[in-house]
């Protein structure tokens, strides 16, 4: 029976749970698990009209579920060995929910070829893994997104190791907990998203004992989910070799939840952030010009057969070939030497026009603004379509926004944003990103510090903490037009 791992948030963030719903009803469940009854007490009551299924809870006092220990200790029968027996590549395994930030998430299938070939692609690629028994990963990554549980868990899975789940995460509050995590178990190889890279250089710098244990132990750092910003790549080389005298490798790779997901992977020293790699053994990429750019679209047996009860959008998900419209942009390290590898180039949907007719290239204009404003800005969403210049929205580090005021941790976010010497950085951190930039396109005038942290119920941030810019300037159409008004008193020019 194909399982399907919900993000919790959308069950213990959310407040309508309207994904949640339209999640159960898609799959129809049997059985329903949840780790205790209480947290989930509310979502469970939501979804109640909507299925049939055995509930299920880890906290066997639970009188309202059956106990999952009930369940591991059932003797195995004839008919399961029957069942894994039957079990082909084209198998489903489970279905992994995209983040459906431009609508009701779509359950990908993930069938076991595709699980066995992307574990296979990897083992070519990071041959050590077969060579080697002390790999050891610490991680946070939900079992819901296909980095958590396709590439990591299964990594572990497949070539032996230990596996640590983390229960913090890189977000205030929870990244202390991932921090003691860190000085109990560290890692052999160390995953994160940019987020966290930017939260554990922070720690870094002001823990000794921390930091050659980290640069010590830690053989190479992976980062994914999204561009990590060259200030972040610099500060952890400067620190590595600081400490231990050499630069730590810093590797990536690039796919998504219909690629499972592995379509390429940075297996050698980039000599900069961004590099993706080359495809994967068994995987093409076919590159097609789309305006300046170049569409990239991914064919293999690492990707989805389609989209669970979806037939129509299962249909537009592919090209005449069969290559997966995976929506995103690349361009080649190296013109002469494809080998050198991809850089992440944006979405193809995520630029636009000025009215100048220059494109803003908005993935790489937010990885080069969170640095310009670091340590300031956690994230980025650039605006400015059909306009003639580029505005930010920005969600700020309330963090080191509080430290760079010299605020107290009691001061209120309205309080912190409005200060004075959080606007003066704004402001210098933009005209530093306009000297760098080469024309309009290339920096914004504005930027309008958000109060309101990303949403979950309104598909702004996922589970990784990728913010999706058109969920955010649908959503906040308000203060994009506040950034448009030129009598308006809350956003930080030029």
């Amino acid at each position: 029976m194909p399982s399907a791992a919900i993000s919790p948030a959308y069950s213990l963030m959310s407040r309508d749970f309207d994904k949640l719903k339209s999640m159960i009803a898609l799959l129809d469940p049997g059985a329903i698990y949840v780790s205790a009854i209480k947290p989930f007490a509310a979502a469970l009551a939501a979804i109640k009209p909507l299925h049939k299924a055995q509930i299920i809870s880890g906290n066997a006092g639970d009188a309202d579920a059956l106990a999952f220990r009930t369940i591991a200790s059932t003797p195995e029968t004839l008919d399961v060995a029957k069942a894994f027996a039957a079990v082909s590549p084209d198998t489903i395994a489970k279905f992994l929910f995209t983040s459906g930030s431009t609508g009701t998430p779509k359950a990908v299938i993930n069938t076991q070829r595709m699980l066995t070939s992307s574990q296979q692609a990897k083992a070519q690629t990071w041959t050590f893994l077969e060579q080697s028994d002390d790999l050891v990963i610490l991680d946070w990554l939900p079992w819901s997104h296909t980095f958590g549980a396709n590439h990591n868990f299964n990594l572990v899975l497949r070539n032996g190791g230990s596996l640590y789940i983390d229960g913090g995460k890189p977000a205030p509050g929870l990244f202390a907990t991932s921090l003691a995590n860190l000085k109990s178990v560290m890692p052999t190889v160390y995953f994160n998203v940019p987020r966290g890279f930017d939260m554990l250089i922070a720690t870094l710098r002001g823990d000794d004992d921390l930091r050659r244990r980290f640069f010590n132990e830690v053989k190479f750092a992976f980062y994914a989910g999204a561009a990590l910003p060259q200030n972040l790549w610099d500060a952890l080389e400067e620190l590595s070799i600081k400490t231990v005298g050499r630069a730590m490798p810093m590797v990536s790779a690039w796919g998504s939840t219909e690629t499972s997901p592995l379509a390429t992977d940075c297996h050698f020293l980039a000599e900069r952030s961004g590099n993706i790699g080359v495809p994967i053994p068994g995987t093409e990429l076919k590159l097609v010009n789309s305006g300046d750019k170049l569409e990239v679209r991914v064919r293999g047996p690492n990707v989805t057969p389609g989209y669970w009860k979806a037939p129509e959008l299962t249909r537009q998900a592919f090209d005449e070939e069969g290559f997966y419209f995976i929506g995103d942009a690349v361009k080649l390290a190296d013109t002469e030497r494809p080998d050198r590898g991809l850089f992440f180039d944006g979405r193809v949907a995520e630029d636009f026009k000025l009215n100048s007719g220059t494109w803003v290239n908005v993935g790489t204009l937010r990885v080069a603004g969170i640095a310009a404003l670091a340590p300031l800005a956690q994230d980025i969403v650039v605006t400015g379509h059909g306009g003639d210049e580029v505005r930010f929205l920005v969600f700020p580090n309330l963090v080191a926004c509080r430290a760079h005021a010299g605020l107290p941790e009691a001061a209120g976010v309205n309080d912190v944003l409005a200060h004075d010497k959080v606007r003066t950085a704004i402001a210098q951190g933009l005209a530093k990103l306009k000297q760098q930039g080469a024309n309009s396109s290339g920096h914004a005038t504005r930027a309008l510090l958000l109060a309101e942290p990303p949403s979950v119920d309104g598909g702004e941030i996922t589970d990784k903490g990728y913010i999706n810019q058109r969920a955010v300037l649908t959503r906040r159409a308000d203060s994009v037009a506040q950034l448009n008004d030129d009598a308006s008193g809350e956003w930080i020019g030029l």
